[in-house]
């Protein structure tokens, strides 16, 4: 019935297109990719009004609009596959702003970048709605939390599909405000409505960097579209000059807010108050990378400004290693793989930083599948344990249910989620032949054949860290010895076989993504890199600029060795930090969360995260606090409403009693009142003389 549907919708279009005869590639549906999650949004957010029983209709629209959306992205994928370096094309619905000079269309722009965001975004949400099915199934806002779930994917490809800075912004802003929605969809607990609220207001910071950096592009270039600015700006702007580096750094400041880089990734974390997939689809394919694909697709701009392409490499390298270091001592299920997250980041940073766009987005791409399998997996631990603590009678908080001192041996009850948690977190450390292995030692490899010596120490680090912090999380998970005490373990069992199905999905896609680039330079292993050719078009323009200007990348690492001994080194060293650390924890005996200890020392510093949260409390949020609270009592209560409004108005009644006093009726009154006045004139007038 749905494809029956669907032909009938896109098959005149189609034609129409086809008719049209257009040189080169012509686009299929284009506007159905971003209208279809817009519709799901209107009928369920009517269901949710109106009718919010009405489950089964929710569950078909909710993942249905994203499946169509996902189909209608892939055949334009094939279609502009086709056609051997394709030009972007653009299309222009109406004009949305027009003030003097500046004109802005609500256009969309089909090229080999945006296509590829918005196959990967359409996919894995569609695999997170479906498993939305299973997960909220019980919840009294079903349809409510899947009109905001397809408005947040509406934005987001809004976001990815937009052929201007403002359109991008208009995206941008939207998946602000449904993070702030979904991650407080709770809203009832503090906690959740707080995370929300501070998810929000860290990004207005970036969003600030954002505005700046069009205005000034505008101010210099006299437009916003993305190829009027591109084709200007190697004319207008000077290499390394100050006006274009200030507008990249702008930007990066909008990218440090949504994509969670130091020093505005704090709201990240909390955001793991809201529900399960609600994380999947933020951390893995959604908001999170929006700043990810600024960087990339502003690419010209921060090619002509290595000064910020630096920055934008140093915050991403300290920022991978940072967060990874925090992950290493997480207890929370969850916070354990939204760090992970922040440090995945700061490797596509790293990435575009030095100009290896497609590495950055080939890692995007990979990282997609695999983290929202650890965020699913982690959901279906979480469901598992809920559902067990209240069958025994048990509290069933977030303190207990996604503490993994209060798990292990959970292999035995959710086998499926086990192997498909293995297998996300192999990838995540990039174990040949998942598809992290091929993402990330590319853009390890990229880094040291730039010659960014400390960074490429740094990213081989970090790699070696993540495999050790997410062997420890299987281990806590799903080996050693049951936690979750003798009655609640009765009750432990798999999740959902709708929810099991997308963990299978997302499994094989964590394994297969990566083979659609595999460099030449790998022994035994075909070479591949159709990635690469296939975004070349996209990246041309800032490549030649960085080669002009930089030269050629090296062929080898910094410290000799190839790129394929240097990936057999890297996945090699990343098994060995597995087996250690499964060997070193998976005969340790943990203790409940009720009966543990807090972590002290150097464990305890990173348990405390750094303790940085506390610092921005004390040197930002309280001094901010006090003079909003000063404001409001001494300013606004006292001066303006004590003062300028209540002391007039005041003033106005005292003046009136005082007049009131001399309105007696009696005219003896009034007689006496006449003298007295010309005898005070009469004394005045005879001392003056």
């Amino acid at each position: 019935m749905v494809g029956a549907t669907l032909i009938d919708l896109v098959l005149p279009l189609a034609q129409e297109a086809a008719e049209a005869h257009e040189p080169g590639f012509v686009p299929f549906l284009p506007s159905w990719i971003v209208l279809l999650p817009f519709l799901g949004f209107v009928m369920n957010g009517a269901v949710a009004y109106l009718a919010p029983e009405r489950r089964r209709l929710v569950s078909v629209v909710g993942p249905g609009v994203l499946g169509l959306a996902f189909v209608i992205a892939a055949v334009n994928l094939v279609l502009i596959a086709r056609v051997h370096d394709a030009e972007p094309v653009i299309r222009s619905y109406w004009t949305w702003i027009e003030v003097g000079h500046l004109r802005i269309d609500a256009a969309l722009q089909l090229d080999q970048l945006s296509i590829i965001m918005a196959l990967v975004v359409t996919c894995v949400s569609f695999i997170i709605h479906v498993y939305s099915v299973g997960y909220m199934g019980e919840d009294p806002g079903y349809a409510r939390y899947f009109a905001y779930l397809n408005l947040f994917v509406f934005f987001m490809l809004v976001l990815v599909l937009g052929a201007s800075f403002p359109l991008m912004f208009i995206g941008w802003e939207g998946v602000g405000l449904c993070s702030y929605l979904l991650i407080g969809f709770w809203f009832r607990e503090s906690a959740k409505a707080d995370a929300g609220q501070k998810a929000f207001i860290v990004n207005r910071i970036g969003d600030f960097g954002f505005l700046m950096a069009m205005f000034a592009t505008f101010a210099y270039l006299g437009t916003l579209d993305f190829q009027g600015v591109f084709e200007a700006a190697p004319r207008a702007f000077e290499y390394g000059g100050a006006a274009v580096t200030l507008i990249t750094l702008f930007l990066f400041l909008g990218c440090t807010g949504k994509s969670a880089q130091i020093p505005l990734y704090v709201w990240l974390p909390d955001a793991m108050h809201g529900p399960t997939p609600v994380s999947a689809l933020i951390h893995a394919a959604t908001m999170v990378t929006a700043g990810v694909y600024l960087v990339a697709r502003a690419g010209v701009l921060f090619a002509l400004a290595p000064l910020s392409m630096n920055v934008v490499a140093v915050i991403g390298g300290a920022t991978a290693l940072f967060a990874g270091t925090i992950a290493v001592q997480q207890f929370d299920i969850k916070r354990v793989v939204a760090y992970s997250t922040i440090s995945q980041l700061g490797y596509m940073f790293l990435a575009v930083g030095v100009g290896a766009y497609t590495a950055g987005i080939f890692h995007l791409g990979t990282h997609a599948f695999f983290k929202a399998l650890l965020f699913m997996a982690s959901g279906a631990v979480i469901h598992a344990m809920h559902h067990s603590l209240e069958h025994a009678g048990e509290p069933a908080g977030e303190d207990v249910t996604q503490d993994m001192r209060n798990m292990g041996a959970l292999k035995r009850y959710m086998p499926t989620t086990f192997k498909t948690a293995w297998i996300g977190a192999l990838a995540l450390a990039g174990v040949f032949p998942l598809a992290g292995f091929f993402s990330k030692d590319e853009i390890i490899w990229s880094v040291g054949a730039r010659g960014q010596t400390v960074l490429w120490v740094v990213a081989i680090i970090t790699a070696m860290l993540t495999a050790g912090y997410i062997t420890r999380w299987l281990v806590m998970t799903f080996h050693g010895e049951n936690r979750t005490g003798e009655q609640a373990r009765k009750h432990l069992h798999e999740a959902a076989p709708i929810m099991v199905g997308a963990l299978v999905v997302l499994a094989i896609g964590s394994v297969v993504t990566g083979w659609v680039n595999v460099p030449e330079a790998l022994p035994l292993l075909p070479e591949f890199t159709w990635l690469h050719h296939f975004l070349h078009p996209s990246f041309a323009q800032a490549e030649h600029i960085i080669v002009e200007h930089l030269g050629e990348a090296a062929h080898a690492s910094p410290i000799g060795g190839g790129e394929g001994m240097w990936a057999l080194i890297s996945t090699a060293a990343a098994i060995v930090v597995i087996l250690l650390v499964f060997n070193a924890l998976s005969g340790k005996k943990y203790l409940p969360v009720r009966e543990a200890k807090e972590p002290t020392g150097i464990w305890g510093l990173l348990y405390h995260k750094y303790y940085v949260d506390e610092l921005y409390d004390l040197a930002i949020v309280r001094p901010f606090k006090w003079i909003c609270t000063f404001s409001w009592r001494v300013i606004d209560q006292g001066l303006i409403d004590g003062v300028m409004v209540n002391g007039v108005g005041y003033t106005t009644r005292f003046g009136g009693w005082v007049i009131s006093r001399f309105q007696t009726g009696y005219l003896g009154t009034y007689v006496l009142i006449i003298v007295l006045g010309v005898l005070i004139m009469l004394g005045a007038v005879m001392l003056q003389g």
